[in-house]
């Protein structure tokens, strides 16, 4: 195709950089080992186009570039070093020389890399891929874990026996059947069960999601969700250690209510009556628990995802590490396991798509407590929610982190962070102007938030985004 000015400043005003477009000053030259590597990580991602010639920050002035003068030559050679091939094309900008380079998406199932690293791009950087989305991208067309059996060639009398099945319909909002054809009939639809040459398979999506008793099922009674509650701040001494039976959907209820019974009590003064709340909120609860079912990654074999509470915080993680990067939780979505996620949506159990970390942000802003953490370790996802705690307490990253994730919040909700709403959030009052302006500071120099571009040049009047934006 051949690309015109037009879709230059087309691409120029978009609100930022993408999976599928990035932007490279490069006035006279650009190093050909960094062009190869984003080309790789590009492709890994899905395709795009690498634009040479345009500053990379709003408003993307074009600045030229006068690399790679022989388009074909260059060409030829990315096809040597790569091993696909990227269509280079010079366009005569009125402003500039630009250089687009139109990158193809990988093929299903094959990762690209380069000198042996399989890349793809965090932010501004590029890193390598992790073993579990490399995992899932060479089992593509296979089908998933969750799709293969848990029970084979059971009768139908078995699969009502298996599976809660009243709950099920409950769950849809729709009238149970009359007859036990009409059972199956949905469950088939729902590709929850499937006909086998003696009966029926209980997929492992079935299983998981509406057993009456996980324990009872060998090939996912690993995956059950477990609770773990600790007497103080460490993991010294051991209260209560419990794993769930039922799938997730018929006992989630049960478990989101389990959870809140064991959460340690705050006291707090309302109207000049004191009164005893829970560490935390239903709702925090609520999201982090459904986001830990339906991202967790469950080719991992024993593991499951875990509640850990203690007397100050609560950690819930689960297994695989995040296929989106921590830091756009908030305002990102890539479900590990979408046809899950899809049917907890029907279900009721979560919100709709990248909504469930806002509500958790917006809840912790309301109740003013400290910002979540999102961390990786090892193989695994892990969320910390920490219970109240005075601005005093709250140390530089705590302070930081909160800033960040205000001005994301603001961002995905058509606002802008100012030092007036961050002070709210941290229910300062009028005269902690300065104190505010020193986290937005810090803030700043840690590179996660930037000033908005479209803001008066004042700064009292200074407004932020996110430094992604």
């Amino acid at each position: 195709m051949t690309i015109t000015p037009a879709q230059i400043d087309l691409w120029r005003a978009s609100a930022s950089e993408s999976q599928n477009l990035e932007f490279k000053e490069a006035a006279t030259q650009y190093d050909t080992r960094k062009l190869c590597r984003y080309c790789v990580a590009m492709a890994n991602e899905g395709g795009g186009h690498l634009v040479l010639g345009i500053a990379d920050k709003p408003p993307r002035p074009v600045v030229g570039s006068q690399a790679f003068p022989d388009t074909q030559d260059v060409a030829e050679k990315l096809f040597h070093w790569l091993g696909f091939r990227v269509d280079v094309e010079a366009v005569a900008h009125p402003e500039g020389r630009v250089l687009v380079f139109s990158i193809p998406a990988r093929p299903k199932g094959t990762a690209y890399h380069h000198d042996g690293a399989y890349l793809m791009r965090s932010g501004e950087e590029l890193v390598p891929m992790s073993e579990d989305q490399l995992r899932k991208i060479f089992a593509e067309g296979q089908p998933g874990w969750l799709e293969n059996p848990a029970l084979k060639d059971v009768s139908a009398q078995d699969v009502v026996q298996w599976l809660d099945t009243q709950a099920f319909f409950d769950l849809l909002r729709l009238p149970y059947p009359t007859d036990q054809a009409g059972v199956l009939a949905r469950l088939l639809d729902e590709r929850l069960i499937e006909r086998s040459a003696a009966g029926f398979n209980i997929l492992r999506i079935g299983a998981v999601l509406l057993a009456k008793n996980m324990r009872q099922v060998p090939d996912i009674s690993r995956k059950a969700a477990r609770v773990i509650v600790y007497a103080g701040e460490s993991k010294m001494q051991t209260v209560s250690d419990i794993t769930g039976e039922k799938g997730y959907a018929v006992g989630f209820a049960g478990l989101v209510q389990y959870v809140m019974g064991k959460l340690p009590q705050n006291e707090v003064i309302e109207g000049a009556i004191r009164k005893e709340v829970k560490l935390l909120p239903e709702v925090v609860v609520r999201e982090l628990l459904a986001n830990a079912l339906i991202h967790q990654d469950f080719d991992m074999g024993g593991a499951s995802p875990v509640v850990e509470v203690f007397s100050n915080r609560v950690e819930i993680s689960n297994p695989g590490e995040p296929i989106v990067p921590v830091e756009r939780f908030i305002d990102g979505y890539q479900s590990r396991n979408e046809r899950l996620a899809d049917l907890m949506r029907r279900f009721g159990i979560c919100e709709e798509k990248s909504s469930g970390i806002d509500r958790v942000i917006e809840a912790a802003e309301l109740m003013q407590l400290p910002a979540p953490e999102f961390l990786t370790s090892h193989r695994r996802t892990i969320v910390v929610i920490h219970g109240p705690r005075a601005f005093r307490d709250m140390n530089g990253g705590d302070r930081v982190r909160a800033c960040y994730q205000h001005c994301v919040l603001q961002y995905v909700l058509r606002r802008q962070m100012t030092n007036q709403s961050l002070r709210e959030r941290f229910g300062l009052p009028e005269g902690s102007s300065n104190t505010v302006s020193q986290i937005i500071t810090a803030t700043l120099e840690q590179g996660l938030v930037k000033m908005d571009p479209n803001a008066p040049d004042s700064r009292r009047y200074a407004r932020y985004i996110p430094a992604w934006a």
